[in-house]
């Protein structure tokens, strides 16, 4: 226990006197920012890919379209995140010749990432929906397309909202191999603390518990949402 006491007033020394709160805040800042604007970005290239493998494929433009997504989709799930940091960042940019920062690189490559996965989570969603719900709207006038983004799509979205959740939870937790490409995430910080105080048990426990609190508020958060939603449905 007093050796423990000794590490924990190691890592104080430099979590605060030296000013390691701000890269752990940075850190923060970075995780967040890349699982939020990558699932945003993954939710509508998911969105766009399960309307187009749900669409009649009596038109050639229709299969072509489907034939791209179907790649598309086994490309980002049928390898690492790690691996598509590495080539977005040191293979595709300089090929095509841009310069951007690591930390807009991730957030691309998790939203692309994200749009692979999210593309099943909704298609499954909109196959649930009542087949009965896009004849009705049809039999208004409304086209296949307002039909299924005004009146199936929202439906889907309140049947996934679950699992939307735990692909949020998941692109947090991944937002740990970000450090590949040089961007800041927590790993980074803590591991500048341990790397500065020659003492890793510490930093890595603190960093372990605050993954865990973000995922307990992720988890959260997703609870409350679908309790507003079911209140929601039973006033309808």
């Amino acid at each position: 226990m007093e050796n423990f006491d000794k590490k924990l007033d190691v890592f104080w020394q430099i979590f605060y006197n030296q000013n390691g709160y701000i890269k752990v805040l940075t850190g923060l800042h970075n995780t967040l920012y890349i699982a939020i604007v990558g699932l945003a970005i993954g939710i509508v290239i998911g969105t766009l890919i399960a309307i187009v493998r749900v669409i009649p494929k009596d038109k050639r433009l229709p299969r072509i379209l489907n034939g791209f997504c179907t790649f598309y989709v086994g490309m980002f799930r049928g390898t690492p995140m790690v691996v598509q940091l590495l080539v977005g960042y040191y293979v595709i940019l300089p090929i095509i010749g841009v310069n951007m920062p690591a930390l807009n690189v991730c957030v691309l490559v998790f939203g692309f990432n994200s749009g692979a996965y999210v593309s099943e989570i909704m298609r499954g969603g909109i196959l649930s929906v009542d087949p009965g719900q896009m004849e009705a709207g049809r039999a208004v006038g409304l086209s296949y397309g307002v039909t299924m983004l005004k009146i199936v799509v929202p439906q889907a979205i309140k049947n996934i909202l679950p699992t939307m959740g735990n692909e949020f939870i998941t692109l947090i937790k991944e937002t740990s191999v970000v450090s590949f490409v040089g961007a800041a995430d927590l790993y980074v910080a803590f591991n500048y603390i341990g790397s500065n105080s020659y003492e890793f048990m510490v930093p890595y426990l603190v960093m372990a518990i605050i993954y865990i609190v973000l995922v307990a508020l992720a988890s959260m958060l997703i609870r409350l949402m679908e309790r507003s939603l079911r209140k929601s449905d039973r006033r309808n």
